[in-house]
């Protein structure tokens, strides 16, 4: 065999262990996270419910998710532990970093947004009259469809069934 024929296969093992590799690194990675984790932090769940530890044992941890309410999960059902600066912006809403107080706007002087489309049209006039009458949304009874006749227009052509013939 060629190296030329070998060549593909070779580049398909190191791709694969390349891969391999960052993954384990992931994983060893979470469970050395996992197992920093310490009574008072602030943690995130896989399922995504945000809760504070309160006990670590070797497999669970015991987490309180608020006034009176503990729950035993499982380590591995961890999927962050969070700076308490992030845990209370998450949870409690406080922010510690606002970087400038510029960019917020006062209440008033926020932009006025209309409630309606006049801005866009550039009117202030109401809808014309005629939009504001009811629209018949009822069904016509058979019987008035099958006592109405088609209407005749001269010079147009009638189509033809399936099956009928050309009478010429």
């Amino acid at each position: 065999m060629s190296l030329v024929t070998l060549l593909p296969f070779i580049v398909l093992i190191g791709a694969m262990f390349l891969m391999t590799r960052s993954a384990k690194k992931k994983q060893q990675a979470a469970a050395q996270m996992r197992n920093d984790m310490q009574p008072g932090s602030g943690v995130r769940t896989i399922g995504g419910m945000y809760a504070t530890v309160k006990e670590v044992n070797e497999d669970t941890v015991l987490l309180d998710a608020g006034p009176g309410v503990d729950l035993l999960f499982a380590k591995n059902a961890i999927g962050a532990v969070l700076s308490d600066d992030e845990y209370n912006r998450i949870v409690h809403g406080v922010e510690h970093d606002l970087k400038s107080d510029e960019s917020v706007v006062p209440a008033s002087d926020a932009p006025i947004v209309p409630d309606d489309a006049s801005s866009l049209t550039g009117t202030d006039a109401p809808a014309a009259a005629s939009d504001d009458q009811p629209i018949d949304l009822g069904k016509k009874d058979v019987a008035d469809d099958a006592a109405a006749e088609p209407k005749k227009v001269e010079g147009a052509e009638l189509k033809k069934s399936d099956g009928e013939a050309d009478a010429k």
